[in-house]
């Protein structure tokens, strides 16, 4: 369903609330049935309680996912015309109308709002309104619309740097439907000044749904995404050490077992995982490989960000790479070599290249890990003895689609392994030499989900897909969108050439 066929099925939905309104649209001196014609009724109630000569209401009547605080206004509003004004009133009208109105029909007299004298409120309740009616609308905000994220890492360096805030779009891509409802305002999975208590209940878990948006997903956009091995975290380290490294190398028993050096083992829903933000590289059902560090789609080279870093070994003449360089070529992330006139730089090729012209620099070389070399367990899928991968020469994988099929055998069954009983909750089992999903004998299967391969511009210094593997659709957040301000974390002070920027 398209964003314009959505915009207009809203509104027409709001004749499901407005017909338990018949008789306070009579009352009004309106006819009953206007209730349940689709659109004029919107005309008719913002008659009613004189708001329909106000542009502003109009506007965000029409405006996605804010049109539905709207209609909680609305019926609110309609409810003081009738003389109700209490808290528990408001709340009745807005949740429950077709309780509420039906309910107050014997006594429904009609009052002006421009002409009625409304009760006077006191401080207290003028407060308790004002704060309701901001954290409401900007929670409505924040989950349909819009969201301001921070970048805490250089994994997009210089695309998105440490320090920058950014504004995302959750209605670019359609925002979802929280998974677990209730929970604390304004915060993600833990509560204020804690790092372990949960922020929300999961005494109510939606499945999930995605609303309509403004495009599709491209290849290549900068995207906010749940992180998809934050499904399991220990408390101690959060998602800044990977739980299932922490399994695969110390063992389950210890893990779960050792307080002390690993805390708590917590499980999240997604919509409650930690936000990362990476470069959409490789989209449903693309052949993606990682050749000498470049990555191919479909056999051919794909696209290069215009900032992507490297690691690199420079050598110099001297005592290696003074501050005075690095802050001439903004190289934020340097280290000393193995000989004092050695550096290991985290750089892009245009800046490597003015690099080489400097007299003191006898070498500026791409360090490149060989294809079969450095094979590492925590790279996905986490079988370097079956796929013999590394950072720098990855693949040939092919992104899973909805609706695809796919032969499983013992031998790639680690590549969907986790998308068959973590993403897609079916029961899988490998006895003998056989595969069993929910009990049954499997030889296939087709993926109910499209799947994403998202990777970091720092390309030496991002982990991202090649460690954790595809991203399910149900995790994608948003697009990030704005720059909105900019903070130099080292250095200190702001960054005003990067603020008010659109990330590219």
């Amino acid at each position: 369903m398209s964003l314009i066929l959505f915009i207009l099925i809203v509104p027409a939905l709001f004749t499901i609330p407005f017909a338990f309104c018949w008789k306070q649209f009579e009352a009004a001196g309106q006819k009953g049935y206007y209730s349940i014609i689709p659109y004029f009724n919107i005309y008719v109630m913002l008659k009613i309680i004189k708001k329909h000569k106000k542009f502003w209401w109009w506007f965000f009547i029409i405006f996605p996912y804010i049109n539905v605080f709207m209609l909680f206004l609305m019926l609110i509003e309609l409810g003081k015309c009738f003389g109700r004004f209490k808290v528990w009133e408001e709340f009745m009208a807005a949740i429950l109308p077709f309780i509420f109105f039906p309910f107050i029909v014997k006594d429904a007299k009609y009052q002006d709002p421009e002409k009625t004298t409304r009760p006077k409120k006191s401080k207290g309740r003028e407060w308790f309104d004002a704060i309701v009616f901001a954290v409401v609308a900007a929670m409505i905000i924040r989950t349909y619309v819009f969201e301001a994220f921070t970048i805490p890492t250089s994994s997009m360096e210089k695309s998105l740097c440490v320090g920058d805030y950014l504004i995302v779009s959750k209605i670019h891509y359609g925002p979802k439907r929280p998974n677990t409802p209730l929970s604390f305002p304004f915060v993600h999975n833990t509560l204020p000044f804690s790092t372990t208590r949960k922020s929300y209940l999961e005494w109510i878990k939606l499945p999930y749904h995605r609303y309509p948006g403004l495009s599709t997903m491209h290849r290549n956009d900068p995207i906010v995404f749940n992180y998809p091995s934050g499904d399991t975290v220990c408390d101690k380290f959060q998602s800044s050490v990977n739980y299932y490294d922490l399994i695969r190398e110390y063992g389950r028993e210890q893990v779960w077992n050792d307080h002390r050096n690993f805390g708590n083992v917590i499980a999240h829903p997604v919509d409650k995982r930690e936000n990362y933000v990476k470069r959409l590289i490789g989209m449903p059902g693309d052949k993606l490989q990682i050749i000498d560090g470049i990555v191919h789609i479909d056999g051919q080279p794909g696209f290069q960000p215009e900032h992507m870093q490297f690691r690199y070994n420079v050598t110099t003449t001297g005592n290696g790479i003074n501050q005075r360089v690095l802050d001439k070529y903004e190289i934020s992330e340097a280290y000393k070599g193995a000989n004092p006139n050695e550096a290991i730089l985290f750089i892009s090729e245009k800046v490597a290249a003015e690099l080489r012209q400097l007299s003191f620099i006898t070498s500026v070389e791409r360090d490149i890990t060989p294809a079969g070399a450095d094979l590492r367990p925590e790279l996905f899928p986490h079988r370097p003895d079956l796929y013999p991968w590394n950072v720098d020469n990855y693949g040939p994988i092919e992104i899973p689609k909805k609706g695809q099929t796919v032969q499983l055998t013992l031998e790639n069954l680690p590549l969907y392994e986790r998308i068959i009983h973590a993403y897609e909750h079916h029961d899988l089992q490998v006895k003998g030499d056989q595969i069993l999903i929910d009990g049954q004998p499997a030889d296939r299967y087709t993926f109910a989900m499209d799947y994403y391969w998202m990777m970091g511009d720092n390309r030496h210094n991002s982990a991202d897909s090649r460690y954790w593997g595809f991203v399910p659709e149900d995790h994608i957040v948003g697009k990030a969108v704005f720059i909105w301000l900019s903070r130099d974390k080292v250095n200190g002070g702001i960054r005003w050439n990067r603020m008010f920027r659109i990330p590219k």
